[in-house]
C-alpha cells in the first residue's frame, strides 16, 4: 500500500475555529488560527505531524465574552486510511499569551489573564485531505483536559473544546 509520499513536506494553515468551555451558560466564539505544520513520514502510511498554532479561543455568554489566545504546539500521529486521507490523533499543550473580557460593545472591560493557567494540556482528534497540487484541509478537534481557570476560591472549571476548521498549502 502506498498512499502518501515518503519525503517530508511543510506548510502553511489557517482556518476558523468554533471554541467553547465546558462551563455551564457559556456559548461557542467563533475565531481564527494560523500556524506552521511539518510532516514527518515513518512509514507510507504513518507520519508524525508537530504544528506551531495561534489559537483564538475561548467563550461567551449574554453578558461577555473572555477571549483566550494560546500558542498550542500538537504533536499529531496520522495514518493514512486511503491516498491523501488520513486520521489523526495526538496530544497537545497550549500557552497562554493572552486573555480579556469584552463587553457587549466589544469594549476591553479587564485584562483576565491572571484568573487563567498560563499552560493547558489536551488531545486532539482529527481529519486531513491534502490535493496533488499541494493545498490540504483539515478537520480537528481538541478535548481540553485541563482545567484553565484559576481563580482562588472558586470551583469554577474550564477546560477549552475547540473545533477547527483548517485550509493550507504544502511547500
Amino acid at each position: 500500500m502506498y498512499y502518501e509520499c515518503s519525503r517530508r513536506s511543510f506548510w502553511y494553515k489557517r482556518g476558523g475555529n468554533i471554541a467553547n468551555t465546558c462551563s455551564p451558560n457559556t456559548d461557542p466564539r467563533i475565531s481564527f488560527h494560523f500556524g506552521a505544520v511539518v510532516e514527518l513520514p515513518l512509514s507510507y502510511v504513518f507520519s508524525i505531524q508537530p504544528d506551531l498554532t495561534y489559537s483564538a479561543q475561548g467563550a461567551r455568554n449574554s453578558d461577555i465574552s473572555i477571549n483566550t489566545n494560546f500558542i498550542n504546539v500538537p504533536i499529531m500521529a496520522k495514518y493514512y486510511v486511503i491516498e491523501y486521507l488520513s486520521l489523526e490523533l495526538g496530544p497537545q499543550i497550549g500557552f497562554l499569551i493572552k486573555s480579556e473580557a469584552k463587553n457587549q460593545n466589544n469594549t476591553v472591560i479587564r485584562n483576565s489573564k491572571d484568573r487563567f493557567k498560563p499552560i493547558e494540556y489536551g488531545v486532539n482528534l482529527g481529519l486531513g485531505y491534502k490535493l496533488e497540487e499541494g493545498f490540504n484541509f483539515a478537520m480537528r478537534f481538541n478535548f481540553g483536559l485541563s482545567n484553565i481557570y484559576d481563580l482562588e476560591n472558586s470551583d469554577a472549571e474550564w477546560k477549552n473544546r475547540v473545533f477547527q476548521f483548517s485550509f493550507g498549502y504544502t511547500f
